[in-house]
């Protein structure tokens, strides 16, 4: 019977190759990009799972808010951890790592090479974090000073080989060449992780100045006891915050308690975040890696289930609008004693054979696609992920759900048809009958246009944020990386390169207007003595004379940092945040006031106020922020005018390496560093629209389908009207009228499910474009001419049919 099936099955598809290629052909496109949009999925959900405790590490987040200054870290201070852990018998282990040394130089040969995927971490951090070990004992490999745990990677780039054990790494910092010592070597990090690093150095060696409760430089993690709830122990936090942070804060703020800090308006409160939930759940400042988004993995895994959807609806519009040509087969084979239950498993077992074929032709196009989806997605998926035991069961699944799920209506709408109506030529299946196709057609076109004014929202936000005014200049301007390694010829270098043809201004300090530059809050007053009520948190900058002009900053009054005032050592730029929250109606020649060590008064004099730059995202407000003259030789920026970048960039690199031999040189432009914080909206705006021509076209699929049908069983209709005179004008316009109000009621339902979705999406955004009216207009005006364009073919071939060939078999 099943053999029987099969080859009935085969040669219905063989024998309207037409019908079956376009069918075919939609579903494979549709399983195709679920499957894809699949493989994200479970990518980004598998994040930090590989870890044996993850079920049982968390991570400490700190959220302050002091002077309307708003903070959201994953850091704490350094001591944090232990403390928790001495209190709270829950706590199985604590551990920290460190990332503000933010890189090394590491010798090999005669040059030295700028490694960052690096950190400080605690010697029981291989207890905590499921790290495979290929030699050494990960348990005891960080107890000493100056010792290192390395990844293969890094033995083979280093040392040729993984037999690195015992073996010295050449590392240059301020005070000279320390070798350290490698104790263990590991496994390269899985990239689904929320850190990745090449290099753990212990925690011994980072120069710091241990015992700060409020400053917050650690990424903490606590290990909790088999069964403890993290939920129970956070309600610990605010008896934390008393005895430990309180101490410590009366010795620079003048407070009496945490609720008078509270009634004050600010805020200071700590959170464990679960570590499987980090990559997708946690966006905040000094993340260890570009996290991802769990918006934007419902948003395609909704996607990815629409596109699947309308590709089933497509197989149901096609089968049902070729039915009339298989009408007397199943009258005959009713008659010929065929029971219902046969006709419905012989259709389903099409419409599975069908999805199979389909489903190999997706893996297919899958192995050609994938490279290019991992470019713009940003990820490094392997097609064999498919068969993995997540995938590969949806996989198997799949012929036999889609199968059932776009064979179902088709089976059961033409396994009810009578027999003797059918062999009588009394079977109606007219406009009227397509109540449930019209209903499919909505529900595609609805889903296009939707994606349609996703895709168009997105790319105008792109647009606003790369063409805000944010306060500074940011194209033109050439960043040379790593300049602490030219030591004393920093000045040197700066003057030199300064001489050369399209070279305008240069500028040298760490501190940069894009994310992940270096930062260094401070909490400030108008008043000698900080309180709750006078006190703010503040960013200060250490930079030089030529910052401003270098960066295309403007003042709003004031003056600039100037070597003629010798006093500009103790004053600042504030921006005018700052400005705004100090209250003067004009704060030239003003105070404000900081504290050191503790019960050591700073006081800054205000020289200047600086117009407000987002030095952060744009899902950001501008904070307060102070500009200092200082140290900080990390990067050089270089403002140019010059057509000829690449030949500018040799001499600036010839002069790098005539004063720092041996040294590596990195560059980069600011303006590419900027666009780097929005890449992930970049990805999902390239992605959607790919997604939606998809859509698009797939619905388009359906709609041809559609049209098919129509014109077939309005054929004898069409046939009299042009006898009776009609142009082929108003035959198209007849045939054309009943899709142009299907596409306007999916117009109707997609407006306000895409604006619901969109302005939730816009909220992220401090700086964020508008939903105007046009958008929508716009999107439903694309779906109509692109239904209208895809029926037309068909409606202008029935119209000019030969009226004769349609009205004689009358």
């Amino acid at each position: 019977m099943i053999k029987n099936f099969l080859k009935i099955a085969w040669r219905n598809l063989v024998k309207d190759k037409s019908y079956s290629l376009i069918n075919i052909a939609g579903l494979a496109i549709g399983l195709a990009c679920f499957l894809l949009i699949a493989l994200y999925v479970v990518d980004e959900l598998s994040y930090d799972r590989f870890n044996e405790k993850a079920d049982r590490i968390y991570r400490i987040h700190s959220d302050i808010r002091f002077g309307g200054a708003d903070l959201h870290m994953p850091v704490t201070s350094d001591m944090m951890g232990q403390l928790l852990q001495k209190d709270y018998p829950q706590i199985e282990a604590s551990t920290r790592m460190y990332t503000f040394n933010g890189h090394e130089l590491i010798k090999k040969g005669s040059d030295f090479i700028d490694e960052f995927r690096l950190a400080n971490v605690d010697s029981n951090f291989f207890n905590v974090f499921t790290i495979q070990a290929v030699a050494g004992n990960l348990h005891t490999a960080l107890v000493e000073p100056h010792t290192v745990v390395i990844s293969e990677s890094i033995a083979k780039k280093y040392f040729g080989t993984t037999d690195a054990l015992g073996k010295i790494l050449d590392i240059r910092r301020d005070s000279g060449t320390i070798p350290i010592k490698v104790t263990a070597v590991v496994k390269d990090m899985p990239a689904n992780s929320h850190f990745r690093f090449d290099l753990f150095f212990t925690m011994k060696d980072v120069d710091y100045n241990w015992g700060q409760i409020t400053s917050h430089n650690f990424y903490t993690y606590l290990l909790l006891k088999p069964g403890a709830d993290y939920k129970a122990l956070e309600k610990n936090f605010p008896v934390y915050l008393d005895r430990y942070v309180l101490p410590y804060v009366k010795q620079f703020i003048k407070i009496n308690s945490l609720d008078e800090f509270k009634k004050a308006g600010n805020m200071l409160e700590y959170s464990l975040m679960p570590l499987k939930k980090i990559h997708l759940y946690s966006n905040r400042s000094f993340e260890l890696s570009p996290n991802g988004n769990i918006q934007y993995v419902y948003i395609f895994s909704a996607v990815a289930l629409f596109i699947l959807l309308i590709a089933c609806v497509n197989f149901m519009n096609l089968t049902t609008a070729r039915s009339a040509n298989r009408a007397k087969e199943v009258g005959i084979r009713k008659v010929l004693g065929t029971g219902r239950r046969e006709l419905v498993t012989q259709f389903l077992f099409e419409s599975t054979l069908m999805v199979f074929i389909a489903i190999m032709l997706a893996i297919g196009i899958d192995y050609f696609v994938l490279g290019l989806f991992n470019e713009v997605s940003g990820k490094d998926m392997h097609l064999s992920s498919l068969f993995t035991t997540v995938i590969l069961p949806v996989i198997v699944l799949l012929p036999f759900v889609v199968g059932v799920m776009a064979g179902s209506y088709p089976a059961f709408f033409l396994s009810r048809f009578r027999p003797v109506e059918v062999l009588k030529g009394k079977l109606k299946l007219g406009a009227k009958s397509g109540s449930l196709r019209s209903v499919l057609v909505v529900f595609q076109f609805a889903t296009s246009i939707i994606l349609i004014i996703g895709t168009i929202v997105v790319y105008r936000q792109l647009q606003l944020i790369q063409n805000q005014n944010v306060g500074f200049k940011k194209e033109q301007v050439l960043v040379i990386d790593g300049s602490g390694a030219l030591g004393k010829n920093v000045d040197a270098f700066k003057q030199e390169v300064l001489q050369m043809p399209g070279v305008v201004s240069g500028s040298v300090s760490g501190y940069l207007p894009v994310e992940n530059s270096s930062r260094n809050d401070n909490s400030f007053s108008k008043s000698p003595v900080i309180d709750a009520k006078n006190g703010f948190d503040m960013q200060i900058w250490r930079v030089d004379y030529d910052y401003l002009s270098t960066l295309g900053m403007q003042l709003k009054s004031g003056r600039n940092f100037s070597r003629d005032f010798g006093s500009d050592s103790t004053a600042v730029i504030i921006n005018e945040t700052t400005a705004q929250i100090l209250g003067y109606p004009d704060p030239i020649g003003k105070k404000i006031y900081t504290i050191g060590n503790p019960g050591q008064e700073i006081s800054y004099t205000v020289i200047g106020v600086v117009k407000n730059f987002n030095y952060e995202s744009l899902r950001k407000t501008v904070g307060p922020l102070a500009l200092r003259l200082g140290n900080s030789p990390w990067t050089i920026s270089f403002r140019i005018n010059t057509s000829n970048i690449k030949n500018l960039v040799s001499q600036v690199e010839a002069k790098w390496k005539a004063l720092a031999p041996g040294m590596p040189f990195a560059y980069s432009f600011l303006d590419d560093s900027f666009d780097d914080m929005y890449r992930a909206e970049m990805r999902v705006g390239k992605i959607a629209m790919v997604f939606a021509v998809i859509a698009i076209f797939i619905a388009c699929l359906g709609l041809f389908g559609l049209a098919t049908f129509i014109a077939e069983q309005r054929t004898k209709e069409i046939g009299v009207r042009k006898v009776l005179g009609a142009s082929v004008e108003s035959i198209v316009r007849m045939l054309s009228v009943d899709f142009a109000k299907l596409v306007t009621i999916s117009a109707l339902i997609a407006f306000p499910v895409a604006w619901y979705v969109m302005h939730h999406w816009l909220q992220d955004f401090a700086y964020r474009t508008s939903l105007s009216w046009w958008i929508f207009v716009g999107a439903g005006l694309v779906g109509l001419f692109i239904a209208l364009f895809t029926i037309s073919f068909q409606a202008i071939r029935a119209a000019l049919s030969n009226p004769v060939k349609s009205l004689r078999t009358e």
